[in-house]
This record gives structure tokens, C-alpha cells and sequence, in this order.
């Protein structure tokens, strides 16, 4: 018989990304993945106003020295200007991919429609859809029709056969559920839509899938190995479409990010430039001198802009891509005893009694 505990095992181990309900965790995965990444610029902006004036205010820091502060602002203007060199640079890479041979474009377009086709064959549609967000929607439907078809095949097996192959596939159908709700209110190009994709963990679900489609090959009937077949393929398929609209959105994110760069870059190196001649006159500052260093720490605050920019939006691309650095069931983020299965080489069992991580435990991971 498979136990409570076993069956507990079964449940995801994957990204978990967005998903956590304490404040300093849920504030954390709003700063690296899920906030606007304008608004976390512009947020880091004003945390370095406000270090700054406060150590003006308690006297750590001054800006009476000119020389110290041309100094200071000859450095801003070399420094922007790499950056944005960097960016442009960073951005000449991203469509340098885009450009293509004719036998290559040939190769592309062949292999996405096969895709395609693929996926309108395992939904049993005359066509699979444009959209990558109603082609996820569309996969995650495939899904759900599988795990059912899988549940009723197993209704008449042993019960340890059906006690894990339904408990499996009840939380196949309950977490298809949720992310075909998020899909369904979304559009490609929004970073919901990209969140929602990841955080389903179909490399979870294959790796469990496959497993107990061993355990029990001698025990599944013709029918119920076929339908679970079927989700396992259902889930590749997934799995390929989440790939690519991963690596999609990421394209379209690194670009907007360098054209945010370029917008703020111009303003930078002028502001830049302005702290300068701000103590260029032979008599002092030309701006009274009560207002002086917070003119000047504004300054600076535009300066760092494009710095903001940078820091946000490698924040979530890094995140992104460390959570989901993985080909199948692998899940490289993840510790290497953690797993439901404890296996060695000739062992087609089921699990042994060894006890999962806690939820609090994954989740401080």
C-alpha cells in the first residue's frame, strides 16, 4: 500500500515562483520577480535620495569641495557612458539572434510549425492557436483531459494502484486548474502571463508521471498505460511551449530595457555634466548654497538612473532563468536528497517512508 506520506511526496517541488505568503518572503519575490520593474528602478531611486541627504544631514558626506565633486563628476560621466555602451551593445546582441539565413529561417519556421502540428494532434484541434498565451491555455486543457481520462482508466485496478495513480492525477487537475485561470485573464507580452507559465511545474509532474508509470507497469492495463502516455506527452509539449515563451518574453524584456537605458542615458550624462559646471565658476557654486547639495544629490539621482534600471531588470531576468535553469525533469536549484522517490539501480518500487522537506523549509530555500 502506498501511505498518506507517500502520497504527500507526490506534490510539486519545482520553482515556486511568486509563491510565498509571509511578508518578508512575499516582499522579496516582489522585488526580484514580480513588480514592475519601472517602479523598483524609480524605488531604488529614492532610497538613494534619501541615503544621501541623510548622511548630508549628519554630516558624513558634504558637497562644499568643488574639486572633490568634479572629480566625482568626471567619473559619472565615463561611467554612463559605458553603460549605455554596454546596453546598446547587450541589445545588438539580442537581434544579431533574430538575423538568419534563408536555409536556417527554413529550418525555424519547419520546426515551429511540426510543433504546432504536434500540439493540435494531443488536443485533437483542426489548429493550434497564434497566440502563445492561448497555446499554453490550450496545453493546459490537453493536460487536465489526460489526468481525468487517466483517473477513469484506473478506476477499476488494484487500490495502491489507484490510491497513487489518482492522487497523482488530482493534483495534475488542481494545479492545471489554477494556471489555466491566471492564463485566461492574461496577454502575451505581460509578465503574469511568463510568471504563470513558470510557476506550473510540468517537470515535476513528468518526472512523477514517469516514475509511477514503471512502478506499475505489470499492474496498469493497456488503456490506463496509453492515457497516461498521453499526459506525459501533453506535458513535454508544455514543457516546449514554456521554453519558448520564457525565452520570448525575455527577448522582448531585455529590449525594453535597453531602451529604457538609452532614454535615461541622455538626461544622465547632461545631469552628469551639470554637477560639473555647478562649481565650475572661479567664485563657487552658482546656485545658492542652502539648496546646493540637494540640487546636487538630485543630480546624481538621474545619474544613476540608467544604474536602477540595470539593477531591476537583471534582478528578474537572473531570478528567472537560475529558477528554471533546467532540460525535463531536472531541478538543478533544488538540494540533491530532495525528491519522492528514494531509487537505486534495479529498484522499481515505490518510495521508502523517507519524509519530505516541509513546506516552510522549501520555501526558505
Amino acid at each position: 500500500m502506498v501511505s498518506s506520506e507517500s502520497d504527500e511526496r507526490l506534490e510539486s517541488y519545482g520553482a515556486d515562483i511568486g509563491a510565498r505568503s509571509r511578508p518578508i518572503p512575499r516582499a522579496r519575490e516582489w522585488l526580484l520577480v514580480e513588480g514592475d520593474r519601472v517602479v523598483v528602478a524609480a524605488l531604488l531611486l529614492v532610497g538613494v535620495f534619501v541615503v544621501l541627504v541623510v548622511l548630508h544631514d549628519v554630516g558624513v558626506i558634504s558637497f562644499v569641495n568643488s574639486n572633490s565633486v568634479t572629480r566625482v563628476a568626471s567619473g559619472m560621466i565615463a561611467g554612463t557612458f559605458s553603460l549605455v555602451t554596454l546596453v546598446v551593445s547587450i541589445n545588438q546582441l539580442i537581434l544579431s539572434q533574430e538575423f538568419a539565413t534563408a536555409g536556417s529561417a527554413q529550418k525555424r519556421l519547419e520546426s515551429v510549425i511540426g510543433f504546432r502540428a504536434d500540439v493540435a494532434d494531443e488536443a485533437s484541434v483542426a489548429a493550434s492557436p497564434v497566440s502563445q498565451t492561448k497555446l499554453l491555455e490550450l496545453l493546459v486543457e490537453s493536460i487536465a483531459r489526460d489526468a481525468a481520462a487517466v483517473e477513469d482508466a484506473v478506476a477499476d485496478h488494484d487500490e495502491e494502484v489507484r490510491r497513487a495513480i489518482t492522487r497523482y492525477t488530482n493534483i495534475v487537475q488542481s494545479e492545471t486548474g489554477r494556471i489555466g485561470e491566471t492564463l485566461e485573464h492574461t496577454s502575451f507580452g505581460t509578465f503574469r502571463a511568463v510568471l504563470a507559465a513558470t510557476d506550473y511545474d510540468e517537470d515535476w509532474q513528468l518526472y512523477v508521471g514517469t516514475h509511477l508509470r514503471r512502478a506499475y507497469d505489470a499492474s496498469l492495463s493497456p488503456t490506463a498505460t496509453e492515457r497516461l502516455e498521453d499526459l506525459l506527452e501533453s506535458l513535454k509539449l508544455f514543457h516546449v511551449a514554456g521554453e519558448q515563451f520564457r525565452t520570448t518574453y525575455l527577448q522582448r524584456e531585455l529590449t525594453r530595457f535597453s531602451q529604457l537605458t538609452v532614454y535615461c542615458g541622455v538626461p544622465a550624462i547632461l545631469s552628469a555634466i551639470l554637477v560639473g559646471l555647478l562649481y565650475a565658476d572661479v567664485t563657487g557654486p552658482s546656485v545658492n548654497i542652502a539648496v546646493l547639495p540637494y540640487v546636487s544629490i538630485g543630480l546624481i539621482g538621474v545619474v544613476l538612473s540608467p544604474l536602477t534600471l540595470l539593477v531591476s531588470f537583471i534582478l528578474r531576468t537572473t531570478t528567472i532563468t537560475r529558477r528554471t535553469a533546467s532540460t525535463g525533469p531536472m531541478l538543478p536549484q533544488k538540494g540533491p536528497e530532495e525528491g519522492p522517490f528514494d531509487v537505486s539501480a534495479g529498484d522499481g518500487g515505490m518510495p521508502d517512508g523517507k519524509a519530505e522537506p516541509t513546506r516552510e523549509e522549501r520555501e526558505n530555500r
